[in-house]
């Protein structure tokens, strides 16, 4: 069969999107002590004005307890405004937004949490928290669960008030629900762990709960990592095991990402982080995280084009519903091979902080790939005053990441 245009309209579930395009969740830094700011607005603006089919809000926690930092966006009433005022600016310009909801679990580093110890799926020693003081964590009960599920489910109408098109619910990188993937955080010996079907059996849970909230109304996508990228984690073939039960579940897309934040960020980024390239955050307990990261991961991994797609089509062999492919997307030419491979959609990161007019330059053709050099330095550009962004270009505004997202309507 003939590939759809990477620029045809798509659907997924309930929502038409103008294309095949996906801003794929990338941390910004732009919500200071929990409110969206003004640069966040203008940051997914740029996007949607560059002809993005649908931007990605990154990190929306759903409970205070489930952020990762301090300064990350809350789904609570208080950020509503803030977050209407970014779905508007959307909106203006003919593209959708998602919120990706998330749950941090043991991978927090904020000052107090209500609980003592950070959730998780099993407890005991928890290898994050030697950064925080937080030497363990605890493994979730059927209420903890419960709880948890209902918040997840809570933010999704948030998200639906506020004027967001779609939800992405967060199951990778080792935040909470990845933390009942992966068999490196997944030590029970309930019906929530052993097999990779068992240990997807919460993040299932969570996903039906998000469906019957808002799934007439919204997209529900969710967002995985394929392969752990580690000795002992996941591998490809769990990943496709995984897939089939999210998609029984009825999820409406899969985001086919990779890798976990703490041990294996080379096989998310696809590229070593060169120390000469590190940024240096302010944030000593980041600083010290990051130093102890780089002396565990691989050295001199270089980047190659569709560096997860040998992965990604295990999964595309496994199942038929709609699945975003990400990874190494620089070219035109790659995103039509992804199309001719059966991925209905194309997620990027890098190369649209880069341009964020990256979609309309490929589509009349006055470039034809990416001019990011994918130093990976926009990654930590996070920690700064300014938030994410580009080190080829001048630093976001410091006083509008400062300022509440409303106040750019």
């Amino acid at each position: 069969m003939t590939a759809p245009s990477p620029f045809s309209p798509f659907n997924v579930g309930p929502l038409t999107l103008r294309n095949r395009f996906i801003k794929s969740a990338t941390n910004e830094g732009m919500a200071r002590g929990g409110v969206p700011s003004a640069m966040l607005v203008k940051w997914h603006e740029r996007f949607a004005e560059g002809g993005i089919g649908l931007t990605t809000v990154a990190y929306c926690a759903v409970s205070p307890d489930g952020r990762t930092f301090v300064d990350q966006v809350t789904m609570n009433r208080e950020s509503l405004p803030d977050l209407k005022a970014l779905t508007d600016s959307v909106h203006r310009h003919g593209a959708a937004a998602s919120a990706q909801i998330t749950h941090g679990g043991c991978f927090t580093f904020l000052p107090e949490i209500t609980t003592g110890r950070p959730f998780s799926s099993s407890g005991g020693f928890n290898k994050v928290g030697v950064m925080s003081g937080r030497f363990l964590r605890k493994a979730m009960t059927d209420a903890d669960m419960e709880q948890v599920a209902d918040e997840f489910a809570a933010a999704a109408r948030l998200a639906r008030e506020a004027g967001f098109d779609a939800v992405e619910i967060h199951m990778g990188h080792g935040y909470l629900l990845s933390q009942f993937v992966s068999p490196l955080y997944n030590k029970r010996r309930d019906q929530y762990g052993g097999s990779p079907e068992n240990r997807v059996r919460y993040p299932a849970m969570v996903l039906r709960r998000v469906l019957d909230a808002v799934g007439k109304d919204l997209a529900v996508i969710c967002k995985f990592s394929i392969t752990d990228g580690v000795k002992g984690g996941n591998t490809a073939e769990d990943g496709a095991r995984i897939a089939k039960v999210l998609e029984a579940e009825g999820a409406h897309m899969l985001v086919l990402s990779a890798g976990m934040n703490v041990e294996s960020i080379t096989t998310m980024f696809g590229s070593s982080f060169p120390k000469e390239n590190r940024a240096r955050p302010p944030n000593w307990i980041i600083a010290a995280g990051m130093a102890i990261q780089n002396l565990t991961e691989p050295k001199n991994v270089v980047f190659r084009e569709l560096y997860l797609l040998e992965h990604a089509r295990k999964i595309r062999a496994a199942v038929k519903m709609p699945l975003a492919y990400l990874g190494g997307v620089e070219s035109l030419a790659n995103v039509e091979q992804a199309m001719g491979e059966g991925f209905e959609a194309v997620a990027l990161g890098r190369g649209l902080i880069f341009d964020p007019a990256l979609v309309l330059h490929l589509q009349n053709h006055s470039s034809e790939k990416s001019g990011c050099i994918r130093c990976n330095r926009c990654v930590t550009m996070m920690y700064t005053p300014g938030g994410t962004s580009c080190v080829l270009h001048a630093p976001n505004d410091i006083a509008m990441n400062s300022t509440p997202g409303r106040a750019a309507a």
